[in-house]
Formats: C-alpha cells, sequence, structure tokens
C-alpha cells in the first residue's frame, strides 16, 4: 500500500479538492519530484507551497506517521532536507533529525483505489488481471503501448545480441550463431541449443562445412546424443557420426557440455531437438554465413530464403535415429520459418544497424516484424480474447514482453494499462 500510495503522488491521482497539511496549511503541489526507488527519501527535488512558503526539497511517504519513527528516519541526516511528509494515517507529528518539526499530509485517495489495485494484483497469475477493464480504454492509449513495448522487446534483443558480438572481438557472425542455436530451441529446448553453440566453435563447424557427416558428428556429438552409437541396434550412420566426432574431439580438444538436459516430453515429432540440431547442421553445410549473409539482406523475402532450408541425406526423412518417419525435407514449417526470422533475422539486423548507425537497416527490422503475421499462442490469445487487436508479428511482441515483463511480476503500477484503470474516476 506504500508503493500505492507513492504511485498516487507520483500521478497526482488524490481526489479533487484542496490539500491540507494536518496543521490545517492549505499544500499545491508544484512538482511531485524524481521517484527514487534507492535508498533515501522517496522522491527528490520536489517542489511544494506550504502556507505562504514555497519549498525545494524531499518528500517521504509512509502509511502510517509513526513509520517515520519506525524506519529510524528521526536519526538519519538524509531526512534532513524532507520537506513534506505524506501519510495515510497521522497517528503522531514527526521531526527531522535536525529536530525541527516536518509539515505532514494525509494523502486524499479515492475510496475505492485500494479496491481496484488489489483486484489488479491478486488475480491469479494464470490470468490476465484486467481482462475485464481493457474494453474501457481508448484504443489510442492501447496501441501507444503496444508500439511502445514491441520497440523495447526488439531492443532488448538487439542488446543481447549486441553484448554477444562486442564480448568477442566485435565478431558479428559469433553472435548470430549464438542467436540462430538458440532460437533453434524454440523456447523449450533454448537453453541446452545455446549452452552447445557456446561450446562448439563456429570456426570448426565452417572447416567442415563439406562434410555433412562430420558436422552431423560435431553437433550431435556436442549435444551428448551419441550415446547409443554402440548399440548392436545402432545404424551405420549413427557409428560413423560417433567416429568423426571422436576424431574431432582429439584433433580440437573438445569438451562436450554437462547435462544439456534436453526436452522432449509431449512434443510432436518435427520439435525433436534431433531435427532441430541436424538444421543446425544443415545451416553451415549449405554455406550459410550468418554475418555476411545476413546482414546484408534487402527485404523479407530475401530473409526468409536464408532460413528455408532443406535438410539431406539421413536427416531428410527421420525426426530420431531410427527407421524413415518424415514426410518432408523441409526443416522449418511457416510457422517455424517465422519464428526464426522473429527472433534472429529482425533483432540481428536492429542491433547492427543501431551499432553502426544504419537506420534503414533498423527500419528493415520492424518492417520485416510488421510484415509477418502475428504469433498463435497462449499469451496472445489472452490479450485478443480481452480486446487487444494484433494485427502482425511487431505487436505480437509486444504482448509477449507485457505479459513476461508486467503481468507475470504484477508490475500493473508500471503498466500504462494499468494506470488508466487506476487513474479513472
Amino acid at each position: 500500500m506504500e508503493r500505492l500510495m507513492q504511485y498516487v503522488w507520483q500521478h497526482r491521482l488524490w481526489t479533487s479538492g484542496s490539500l491540507r497539511t494536518t496543521d490545517g496549511q492549505d499544500v499545491d503541489v508544484l512538482d511531485p519530484g524524481i521517484w527514487n526507488h534507492d535508498a533515501g527519501p522517496d522522491f527528490f527535488n520536489a517542489k511544494v507551497r506550504i502556507g505562504a512558503r514555497t519549498w525545494v526539497g524531499n518528500v517521504e511517504i509512509h502509511l502510517r506517521a509513526s513509520d517515520w519513527y519506525r524506519h529510524g528516519h528521526d536519526r538519519d541526516r538524509a531526512y534532513d532536507s524532507v520537506a513534506l511528509h505524506v501519510v495515510g494515517a497521522s497517528d503522531t507529528a514527526v521531526r527531522r533529525p535536525d529536530g525541527n518539526m516536518v509539515p505532514q499530509l494525509e494523502l486524499p485517495c479515492a475510496p475505492d483505489l485500494r479496491e481496484r489495485y488489489e483486484a489488479l494484483v491478486r488475480n491469479p497469475v494464470s490470468e490476465l488481471a484486467c481482462a475485464g477493464r481493457i474494453s474501457g480504454i481508448p484504443q489510442v492509449y492501447i496501441s501507444d503501448w503496444i508500439n511502445t513495448l514491441a520497440f523495447e522487446r526488439l531492443q532488448q534483443k538487439a542488446a543481447r545480441i549486441h553484448a554477444l558480438a562486442s564480448g568477442n572481438g566485435g565478431d558479428w557472425s559469433y553472435a548470430i550463431y549464438i542467436t540462430l542455436a538458440r532460437a533453434l530451441g524454440f523456447g523449450t529446448n533454448a537453453e541446452p541449443f545455446e549452452r552447445l553453440a557456446l561450446a562448439l566453435p563456429l570456426r570448426i563447424l565452417r572447416k567442415h562445412c563439406d562434410s555433412p557427416v562430420t558436422l552431423d558428428g560435431l553437433v550431435f556429438g556436442m549435444a551428448g546424443l551419441l550415446d547409443g552409437a554402440e548399440r548392436d541396434d545402432a545404424d551405420v550412420y549413427e557409428r560413423r557420426m560417433l567416429a568423426d566426432f571422436r576424431f574431432m574431439c582429439v584433433k580440437f580438444g573438445l569438451t562436450p557440455p554437462r547435462e544439456l538436459g534436453w526436452k522432449m516430453a509431449r512434443m510432436r515429432p518435427a520439435n525433436f531437438p534431433h531435427r532441430r540440431l541436424a538444421s543446425l547442421a544443415a545451416f553451415m553445410a549449405q554455406g550459410f554465413r550468418p554475418g555476411s549473409e545476413l546482414l546484408s539482406v534487402a527485404d523479407l523475402d530475401s530473409a526468409r530464403s536464408l532460413f528455408d532450408i532443406r535438410l539431406s541425406g539421413y536427416w531428410a526423412r527421420r525426426y530420431c535415429f531410427g527407421p524413415e518417419t518424415a514426410r518432408s525435407d523441409r526443416a522449418f514449417s511457416d510457422a517455424s520459418l517465422n519464428t526464426l526470422l522473429i527472433n534472429v533475422a529482425a533483432p540481428a539486423l536492429y542491433a547492427y544497424g543501431s551499432a553502426y548507425g544504419q537506420e534503414r537497416m533498423a527500419e528493415l527490422a520492424v518492417d520485416i516484424l510488421r510484415a509477418l503475421p502475428p504469433e498463435d499462442n497462449r499469451i496472445v490469445r489472452l490479450f485478443t480474447a480481452a480486446g487487444i487487436p494484433c494485427a502482425d508479428a511487431f505487436a505480437s511482441q509486444a504482448l509477449i514482453g507485457l505479459r513476461r515483463c508486467y503481468c507475470l511480476s504484477r508490475k500493473c503500477l508500471d503498466c500504462r494499462l494499468g494506470y488508466r484503470h487506476l487513474s479513472s474516476r
């Protein structure tokens, strides 16, 4: 509730009418100040008129006035500059560490503000807390928030790619290779894929791009999935991969990551890690150069053509080791291909364009997201059912960011939709 009071103060959400201190002086808030989330008074550099005098100083907010003493502010010199003490209940007068009395204001809030706030934050986390209230928010506010969230999410992904490149001597090919590997995990196996890529240098894969069996051996061996190749019923290709992998381990001093923890339960065969690992090897076998090729695409079609690869040989008709079961040699469905464009192509273009001032490249990243259809998942369906339209992948990325960064952690006070609800009279 103290945080809610801070929110009310910051956004001036107190009920209409004049504000008065507990000793009857009129208060005019000229500037609520800067919200401080660290140690010290809650708001810095506020400007308030109390009676006939204007004060520039800090503001401290408490649920009860006696919290001033409970928190030891009367002994902390950092609170000497508090110009106003804002409280929910004035159960005592308070003094600064210098001994002077602090003007005190009981903050008048709408009677139902607490109920509206608790209705947002106490809903089951599986639900959308504001679902029943979104229809009452003007569409212009929703669109503006979605646009902001979409750029936030794109910038977060781009920052991660930029950090990977910077941490590896400015090697953008390395950064995009790690990003591609993580994306091939499609959420469920993202962490194992990334750990695998970090342990398997891109330069080694490139050196053997003319040998599909060696590439497969390196990828599957480092993934820890060739343990069964020594079984009597293992097929010839498994044994060839294992032999090549053992040779490469000696040649390059490779050590497979331990306990990658691949997940395959309740998963369609096309999403098995085997098929995705084979796709990673196929990217390298078909000459995919993540730096030069991806960063030189001119439009969505050329970006799509880079990722729409075909599997050949052993993996053209298999989802995992064993008999042939796959019906197509196409590595990815249309939906999966779009996911790679969303999570690899667009962020990489935006990261590089932002890092080197190439505005057109950054704009292309946004154009790609706006040209792709929206993702179809539970998060997007949750918002669309509540009345938020989602026309493209740019918007669906915003909704995913909203859910993960705000809804699940109940940061309704930091969400513009929450603000519109709480500020309505």
